[in-house]
């Protein structure tokens, strides 16, 4: 299992956000997610936002710390990369 995410310095709705991605399932990304208590909302196409305030707890649940180039590299190479245009299966966003 392995996640990663970008450091928080993405601004949003009066906060600072990261992107935790998977480069193996999304079914891996959504379970972890849960774990970290985002909800379903915060999911976008191939990522979740991720508040600066959990930045720390996914770290310390085992996300990888890298870069946001780095981390669009892993997410395109994985093949789950989704395009704006594409709705994810089931209708979630």
């Amino acid at each position: 299992m392995t996640l990663y995410i970008d450091p928080p310095t993405w601004p949003g709705h009066g906060r600072m956000w990261s992107h935790l991605v998977s480069d193996v399932s999304y079914a891996e990304l959504h379970d972890f997610a849960e774990r970290l208590g985002a909800p379903p909302r915060a999911f976008d196409r191939d990522h979740y936002d991720i508040p600066s305030t959990s930045y720390g707890k996914a770290v310390q649940m085992g996300a990888r710390e890298v870069g946001s180039k780095e981390l669009v590299r892993l997410l395109v190479g994985s093949g789950l990369r989704r395009p704006k245009h594409e709705r994810p299966p089931g209708g979630l966003l």
